[in-house]
């Protein structure tokens, strides 16, 4: 079991507040993930649910038992963090079993988890190595068997993949999420990538200035953002705003579109403007149109768009694929 229940949780360094006051829920066998800019307490909120920082108040519940107060051990929780802190003298076997070692586990029962653990994480073959002769993603697959042995009941996952190439931050997302339809354990993930969150959640919070702005699937978020934030944040490229009268919309003071939702013409649409950066990929083309009286509008178009910089284009958004923002910054269902 790993229900994780969060009640006017706040944390103050001092005169600063850093978590004001949360109240979340995280539902057993959950994957979800604390996303949100540098700086917005997600660290924090992970730390505070491990126990390796106290709360100023509020109240943790881990499976319906108060563990506020306990010792990060005694909450039944594993963390993985963004250093594999591994041991270098150790091997790989020594390093997943040592927390069963520290607590005078059965040697059968050890040599049974590591073997499984390992097996899960395709490191049977190097269970003999050191971490020196591993690569990043191999060093981290480790930390994560570590955690695995310790059959808690929530793994904590603190931005696990930041010291990793793109290509390998793309393969151990997908191991991260093919290891929790395996284990069927909560996982509670931070990352401040919101690709990893769109990926590898069943549930996502977005975070800003230690306040849970949305919580909500990954499509419910990007379909239906509740505010200015969250609709910025959340999908790449990120949403363009233009104001609602440039839109020809009087009931609302900003208006969204992603890129991905607009149209573009060589000869007639919503907007003209001038192409300035044209990023060619082969799949998407991605364009940076200069509208006068607007500004630099980003477009996703599918495959090879023939224009380039200094072409004249005309831009149309799909119809009904705005979103309208009151002048507070919350959207207008």
């Amino acid at each position: 079991m790993g229900k994780i229940i969060l009640k006017n949780v706040t944390k103050s360094f001092g005169a600063t507040t850093v978590i004001p006051d949360i109240n979340l829920t995280i539902d057993d066998g959950e994957f979800v993930v604390f996303v949100g800019p540098s700086g917005c307490g997600k660290s924090t909120l992970l730390r505070l649910i491990a126990g390796l920082e106290d709360t100023s108040s509020g109240v943790i519940e881990i499976d319906g038992r108060d563990v506020t107060a306990e010792a990060p051990a005694k909450r039944g929780l594993a963390m993985v963090f963004q250093s594999y802190a591994l041991y270098p003298h150790m091997s790989v076997r020594n390093n997943i079993a040592f927390p069963l070692k520290m607590a005078k586990t059965d040697p059968a029962i050890i040599e049974k988890k590591v073997t499984d653990a390992a097996r899960i994480l395709n490191l049977t073959a190097y269970l003999d190595r050191r971490p020196g002769q591993l690569s990043g993603g191999q060093r981290q697959r480790v930390a994560i068997g570590r955690a695995i042995v310790r059959e808690p009941s929530a793994f904590l996952f603190d931005e696990p993949l930041s010291n990793l190439d793109a290509a390998l931050r793309g393969t151990m997302r997908l191991e991260i999420s093919e290891l929790h339809q395996t284990l069927k354990t909560t996982m509670i993930y931070v990352t401040h990538d919101q690709v990893e969150a769109m990926t590898m959640a069943d549930k996502i919070v977005v975070l800003n200035a230690g306040r849970i702005e949305q919580v909500g699937s990954p499509l419910d978020l990007y379909n239906k953002p509740d505010n200015l934030f969250v609709a910025g944040f959340i999908g790449s490229p990120r949403m363009n705003f233009i104001p609602a009268a440039k839109a020809g919309i009087s009931d609302a003071h900003t208006v969204g579109i992603r890129p991905e939702h607009i149209r573009i013409s060589g000869e007639a649409g919503t907007f003209r403007g001038t192409v300035g950066v044209a990023e060619h990929l082969g799949a998407d083309t991605f364009l940076h149109v200069n509208v006068d009286g607007i500004g630099t509008m980003t477009v996703r178009a599918g495959g090879e768009v023939p224009v380039s910089h200094g072409d004249t284009v005309y831009l149309t958004p799909e119809a009904g694929r705005l979103h309208r923002f009151n002048d507070k910054g919350v959207a207008i269902r």
